[in-house]
C-alpha cells in the first residue's frame, strides 16, 4: 500500500527536475527461470483463506481501537504504550485496503463492506481510494513510469526529499478532514470543484502528475455510497469537537495516533521499492529488482510491514497470491531457485539498509 491522498512532493519528480542526469541503467531481460519455477511452484497458493482474513481484521480492529480507548484514558507511560500498540494494530488493518484491491471479492463476500465499516469510514481511508488505482502500479508497461500512481523516482531525487516525504505524511488525518467534511459536500454545489476532487484528491497515490478518471457503473454507485458514509462521519466528527462532546485533547490524541499510523505506512512506502527507475518501461524482473522482500528470520518487518508487506516484490512477481500464503511462496521458491537466481537478490535484512541505501544514492546524484 502506498500514501496518502497526493500528500507529497513538487513535481521534480522525474530525473530532469531531480538536478542530475544518472548514467542509463542497463535494461534488465527478464529471467524466465526465475518466473517459470515461480509459477509453477504456487499454483496452488491463489485461493484467499476467508476464515484467517475475518479473524486477523477483526483482532486488529479490536486492538486498535481497544488501545486507542486506553491512550485517551490512561496518562503516564500507560498511555504512551496504548498509543503506540493502537498505530501498529490499526496500521495492520488499515493494510487490508491492499488486499482488497487484489482479492476476487466474490471468494470474499462481505470483506470489502465490512472492512469499510469497521476500518474504511472511520479512519477516513475508504476503499475506492485504492480500487482502481492500486492495479495501475501493477500494469506492466506503467511501473516505474510516469503514469505509475504509486512510483517517484526517490533514489534518483534531492537529498532534502527523502525527509520531506516522510514528514509530510503526518499531515495526512488533516487532510482527509478536509476532503470528506468539508470539499465532499462542496463538490456537489461548486461547478468544477467535482472533476477535481475526483481526479486529485481520490486517490492513495504518491505521483503528484496522477490525474484520476471518474468511475462508472457499479463502481461508481459503490463510491458515491462510500464517500457519503465518510463524508458524514468526518462532519460529525468535527460537530462534537467544536460542540465540546469531544474534549480537544482528546481529539488531539486521536489525530496523533492517525498521523502515527500515516507516518509509518509512508516510512514502510519508502523502503518497498529501490525507486531507482527514471521513467522508462520495465521487465517483470526489473521491476521485482526494484522491489523489496524483507524475509525471516528479521522480525521487526512483521510490525512495520504486516499483512504481506515485508514481501512486497514476491507480490510484484505474484500479485495474486493472498499475503497469508506469501511466506510459503517465498520458501517453496528460495529452495527452488539457484543461490546466484534474481530472486535472491531482492531480499534485504531490514529497514535501516535500505533507508541508507537510498539516501547514499540521493547524496551522491542530488
Amino acid at each position: 500500500m502506498h500514501p496518502i491522498m497526493d500528500t507529497t512532493l513538487p513535481s521534480n519528480a522525474r530525473r530532469a527536475a531531480a538536478g542530475a542526469a544518472p548514467a542509463p541503467r542497463l535494461r534488465i531481460a527478464d529471467d524466465k527461470a526465475m518466473l517459470r519455477a515461480a509459477a509453477e511452484l504456487t499454483r496452488d497458493l491463489n485461493t484467499p483463506r476467508p476464515a484467517i482474513y475475518w479473524a486477523d481484521l477483526l483482532a486488529s480492529v479490536a486492538i486498535g481501537y481497544g488501545a486507542l480507548a486506553g491512550a485517551v484514558t490512561l496518562t503516564g507511560g500507560w498511555a504512551v504504550a496504548a498509543g503506540v500498540v493502537a498505530v501498529l494494530a490499526l496500521y495492520r488493518a488499515l493494510s487490508f485496503i491492499h488486499e482488497l484491491t487484489h482479492i476476487k471479492h466474490a471468494a470474499m463476500p462481505g470483506f470489502r463492506l465490512g472492512w469499510n465499516a469497521l476500518v474504511g469510514v472511520p479512519m477516513l481511508t475508504p476503499s475506492f481510494m485504492y480500487e482502481g488505482v492500486h492495479n495501475l502500479h501493477h500494469a506492466k508497461t506503467r511501473y516505474g513510469t510516469a503514469d505509475d500512481p504509486e512510483y517517484l523516482p526517490l533514489a534518483l531525487m534531492k537529498p532534502w526529499t527523502l525527509p520531506a516525504f516522510i514528514v509530510i505524511a503526518a499531515l495526512a488525518p488533516v487532510g482527509l478532514l478536509i476532503r470528506y467534511a468539508i470539499l465532499t459536500p462542496l463538490s456537489l454545489v461548486v461547478p468544477g470543484l467535482r472533476k477535481t476532487v475526483v481526479e486529485r484528491y481520490s486517490a492513495l497515490a504518491i505521483n503528484p502528475r496522477f490525474r484520476r478518471r471518474a468511475p462508472e457503473g457499479e463502481a461508481k454507485r459503490l463510491w458515491h455510497r462510500v464517500e457519503a458514509a465518510a463524508s458524514v462521519w468526518a462532519i460529525a466528527l468535527l460537530a462534537l469537537v467544536a460542540t465540546g462532546v469531544i474534549p480537544l485533547p482528546t481529539f488531539a490524541i486521536v489525530l496523533a495516533i492517525a498521523s502515527g499510523v500515516a507516518l509509518l505506512n509512508q516510512v514502510r512506502t519508502l523502503v518497498a521499492h529501490l525507486w531507482e527507475n527514471d521513467g522508462e518501461p520495465m521487465s517483470v524482473t526489473a521491476q521485482y529488482l526494484d522491489s523489496v522482500n524483507v524475509p525471516p528470520p528479521a522480525t521487526l518487518p512483521a510490525l512495520w510491514a504486516p499483512v504481506g508487506l515485508r514481501y512486497h516484490a514476491l507480490h510484484h512477481l505474484l500479485p495474486g497470491v493472498p499475503y497469508h500464503a506469501l511466506g510459503e511462496a517465498h520458501r517453496r521458491i528460495t529452495a527452488a531457485v539457484e543461490a546466484d537466481s534474481p530472486y535472491n537478490k531482492a531480499n534485504y535484512k531490514g529497514m535501516p539498509g535500505l533507508i541508507a541505501k537510498i539516501a547514499r544514492s540521493t547524496m551522491r546524484l542530488g
